[in-house]
């Protein structure tokens, strides 16, 4: 088996790819030439990387980047910053997944697992979610005025909406964590079906290394991975 990890670079995506190492599962990274990225990770012998920008790839590019690839994590996002929520590129996880959908169905051989960290910030509607008059008003503000929350959200419609629970080429799990946190140790936590709180008015909690040990058990645990294929679960430490 072998995952592709995009956004590996960043906190969570750096959990992510030594929780697969753990679990002995060859790695194909993205790495931007000015990222850090650790240098035991980067030497493992189950580790290739790719150096580049993954909104800077062309279709060749992409297509021979996913190519032998059963697993597609993408923990992409946008950071805390002027530049990072409203410079470009602005749909940095939609484009990044549609490019992806296109390239795994230019090379399709088999079924491919695709996991996308999204968050509580999106509702899933289909799944029976309701927003509070509340949350309405300020998530129509933010999805009009703040590109990277409508970005993570289209991205997630795109699942939900492009790819919908029948596709054949691939599967696809949108992993939604609370308010993320940085803890050294796992802890216990609960993967629900639904939002539980409201992530504005009462948001809990998820430890970052929580939610890839979480994504890391997906790739790896095929019942796990049959309980919530084409679903949207939020994770929050108990």
């Amino acid at each position: 088996m072998k995952a592709l990890v995009l956004g590996a670079s960043g906190t969570t995506g750096k959990l992510v790819v030594k929780q697969l190492i753990e679990r002995n599962i060859s790695t194909r990274l993205l790495i931007r030439e000015s990222a850090e990225f650790p240098q035991e990770l980067f030497e493992n012998h189950l580790v290739e990387t790719v150096k580049g920008n993954i909104n800077e790839l062309d279709s060749f590019g992409m297509n021979n980047f996913v190519q032998s690839c059963e697993v597609l994590i993408s923990c992409l996002g946008h950071n805390v910053s002027l530049k990072g929520l409203f410079g470009h590129p602005r749909y940095l996880v939609l484009e990044a997944i549609q490019s992806l959908n296109k390239a795994v169905r230019n090379n399709a051989k088999k079924k491919v697992k695709l996991i996308l960290m999204s968050t509580t910030a999106y509702t899933n509607t289909l799944a029976g979610e309701k927003k509070s008059p509340g949350e309405r008003i300020i998530f129509s503000l933010l999805y009009s005025l703040l590109p990277s929350h409508r970005d993570n959200a289209n991205a997630a419609n795109f699942l939900i909406n492009g790819l919908g629970k029948q596709d054949e080429i691939i599967e696809w799990v949108a992993v939604r964590p609370d308010t993320l946190i940085n803890n050294d140790v796992e802890s216990d936590y609960e993967i629900c079906e639904s939002l539980l709180r409201s992530p504005l008015f009462n948001a809990g909690e998820t430890s970052r290394i929580n939610v890839s040990h979480f994504m890391a058990e997906l790739v790896t645990d095929e019942e796990l991975w049959r309980k919530w294929s084409f679903k949207t679960p939020v994770i929050y430490n108990k």
